[in-house]
């Protein structure tokens, strides 16, 4: 027990680091991402021996190290994406008034290269713990993928809150693909589906007597019920942006120094 509650401090405290640290170097000047993005590649290489390393580790220790292994190949995606250096061919917003098939191809074409990247750091992943018995390090990193599709296809069907805050000033067009709208259909399904995965990997992870497969289950069930819960705060009121606060202060800095255009969101299909 004492294991599987050390296991949820470090999948909790990982997740809301890795974000705010994400939120503070994508605000930061353009010309400190150069060396932010040579930081993160030397991160997610070291996440890939880690992973290789660990390919036949069932251990509890095994399962740390194929876990943080594919976030930090999970976060050179990220950060190349909000950096603006891997996102799509479109880099301008779409009209207010675009919809129904117009709208789909900009939403698509302002992320195409990014979803690319994600598919290759998936292969990256595979193919360091290929062959091997434990498949954390490729379950971490195919959980991850499928919620945030689930969190982007939710946002572009229509939200009550959008992020936009956690847009940086180099994503801001993106923004006009979103719509501010009352919960889609969509949403309640996925969030179903999410919970009873869920479900079942909390009662793996409770039942089961070998500690490695309890930290696996353990670990797995804190990212999942995470990714449930920034599910909710696309169509709950909370204040989300207060959890990094300290990973705002780079974006607060540089609007004192610029002035940025108006963001409107999208509001018809």
């Amino acid at each position: 027990m004492l294991a599987c509650g050390l296991a949820i401090l470090y999948a909790l405290f990982i997740w809301w680091f890795s974000t705010g640290a994400i939120l503070y170097l994508d605000g930061l000047p353009r010309q400190t991402f150069p060396v932010t993005i040579l930081g993160m590649s030397v991160l997610a290489a070291a996440g890939l021996v880690a992973l290789h390393g660990a390919r036949n580790d069932m251990s509890s220790v095994g399962a740390y190290h194929a876990f943080t292994g594919a976030l930090a190949v999970w976060a050179l995606n990220e950060i190349t994406f909000l950096m603006g250096l891997i996102t799509g061919p479109r880099r301008t917003a779409m009209a207010p008034e675009a919809s129904g098939f117009a709208r789909l191809i900009g939403a698509c074409e302002m992320i195409l290269w990014h979803e690319a990247a994600v598919l290759v750091g998936f292969a990256a992943v595979a193919a360091a713990t290929w062959g091997g018995s434990s498949a954390l390090g490729p379950e971490t990193y195919a959980l991850l993928w499928m919620m945030r599709l689930s969190a982007k296809i939710n946002i572009y069907l229509g939200v009550p809150h959008a992020p936009i805050a956690f847009l940086p000033e180099q994503l801001r067009y993106i923004g006009s693909a979103f719509r501010n709208s009352a919960m889609n259909s969509f949403f309640p399904l996925c969030v179903t589906l999410a919970t009873v995965a869920l479900a079942l990997m909390v009662e793996r992870a409770m039942t089961t007597a070998d500690e490695g497969v309890a930290i696996r289950f353990t670990l797995l069930s804190v990212l999942m019920g995470l990714a449930i819960l920034e599910h909710w705060f696309l169509v709950l009121p909370l204040p989300s942006e207060k959890l990094w606060k300290w990973g705002f202060k780079s974006h607060e800095d540089l609007q004192q120094h610029k002035s940025f255009p108006d963001l409107r969101i999208n509001g018809s299909l």
